[in-house]
């Protein structure tokens, strides 16, 4: 089980980092949703740009490590710090993002994060 919630969580991140960047970022660019100028760029573009991109990477390094060494990802400095990740993600959709995909999106991966921690062999050992 531990092993289908990692492929799980890591391969949501990197398949809503995707969506948000085409959705947020492409579609708006393509319409012309926003007015061009140094602030529609800096603060629309580049937080949801930064976002998603981070999104994608951390998910598809995860991917690579789950493939390669999914030992690793049962023990608890990865999880953890893919949680913190998680939480971090949340915490900027909630400060600077009105909309309410991003948040269920990171609410989600730290969800299935949390579950393969608990999942991992021999976490229930007492």
């Amino acid at each position: 089980m531990h092993k289908w919630l990692v492929y799980t969580a890591f391969g949501w991140l990197t398949l809503t980092g995707i969506a948000h960047f085409a959705i947020d970022v492409v579609s708006h660019h393509v319409r012309g949703v926003h007015p061009p100028g140094a602030q529609t760029t800096l603060l629309y573009y580049g937080l949801h740009s930064a976002y998603s991109l981070g999104q994608v990477a951390v998910g598809a390094l995860g991917l690579m490590v789950a493939a390669r060494a999914l030992p690793l990802l049962a023990t608890t400095p990865p999880l953890a710090l893919a949680l913190l990740a998680g939480l971090g993600w949340l915490a900027i959709a909630f400060l600077f993002s009105p909309y309410v995909p991003p948040r269920i999106n990171a609410g989600v991966f730290c969800a299935l994060v949390i579950a393969a921690w608990l999942a991992r062999p021999g976490a229930m050992a007492g």
